[in-house]
């Protein structure tokens, strides 16, 4: 497939508009030739809430159409977005399905088409959205903030996304499956030690704890990280009292804390570190407490 780098999303979207405006229309399609999308951005599906929703097209009809597109001689079309539409309309007993048909799309345009329309969903799951987000930056060369510009996000919520794909699969696979929240997985993923993670990711299937709980934990191993000996530097005009009150928030903060007495007795600095965005997210919201 041919890269389109720093192409972005805004120009992929005008090349599909472009492409064929008679193919926007609504119309009706068998059910049996519609293909599953290759670029599906969910891995799971709810059966429950498939067969609910099937139960609602049952007594009101698909409310919104899915989107398919077809190309020229083929006799499939292939799905961009609405697969839970689709199973549910099956699930019903649909013979046809209401749909917007795109034609005669290239695999850049498929793919662009596909993966913005899923992303833009929000009931999707962090894990899928990461995927979908990653897939448009390898595939496209498309940025942090393009992406960000287009799903309505700030570029630290897409860069905080993409993190996750750095847990451990079976950790991605719990919050795709529905055993933690996305809330879980940042404040997992504030713990850098791998064994000190699965630890607290065990405990919140074992015990249902609250991300609160999580991320106390998290806090908790930050405050117990060995830190550079608290003795004055020759020349240092910081009190004891200032040592001890740096070990305390240091505590408290679960992170490196630094008190730097100002050029007058009574004014100075407290410095703050963190080590990565979620670990400010944390602090954060330590401090807004």
């Amino acid at each position: 497939m041919r890269k389109a780098l720093g192409r972005g999303i805004d120009s992929l979207i005008t090349k599909v508009n472009n492409n064929d405006i008679s193919g926007d229309m609504v119309q009706k399609i068998p059910v049996g030739k519609i293909r599953p999308n290759r670029y599906q951005p969910r891995r799971n599906f709810d059966e429950a809430a498939l067969a609910e929703l099937s139960e609602s097209i049952k007594e009101r009809g698909l409310l919104q159409p899915i989107s398919v597109w077809k190309d020229h001689g083929e006799e499939h079309y292939e799905l961009i977005a609405g697969e839970r539409r689709l199973r549910a309309s099956r699930l019903a007993g649909l013979a046809e399905i209401d749909a917007i048909v795109k034609k005669d799309l290239d695999d850049e345009q498929k793919l662009g088409l596909s993966l913005i329309e899923n992303i833009q969903r929000e009931d999707l799951n962090a894990v899928d959205t990461a995927l979908a987000y990653r897939q448009l930056m390898q595939n496209f060369g498309v940025s942090q903030a393009d992406i960000a510009k287009r799903v309505g996000k700030s570029r630290a919520a897409v860069s905080n996304t993409l993190r996750l794909l750095e847990l451990d699969e079976d950790i991605r696979q719990g919050i795709q499956g529905g055993a933690i929240t996305e809330g879980h997985a940042r404040a997992l993923i504030s713990i850098p030690d791998s064994a000190k993670r699965r630890e607290a990711f065990q405990r919140i299937v074992a015990e249902r704890l609250s991300v609160r709980d999580i991320e106390n934990f998290a806090q908790g191993f930050h405050a117990q990280r060995p830190h550079a000996a608290r003795a004055p530097r020759a020349g240092s005009r910081k009190t004891p009292e200032a040592l001890e009150l740096e070990s305390s928030l240091e505590k408290t903060l679960g992170t490196k804390v630094e008190i730097c007495p100002g050029p007058g007795p009574q004014n100075g600095k407290i410095v703050i570190h963190y080590f990565s965005l979620d670990d400010l997210d944390r602090v954060t919201r330590i401090l807004r407490k």
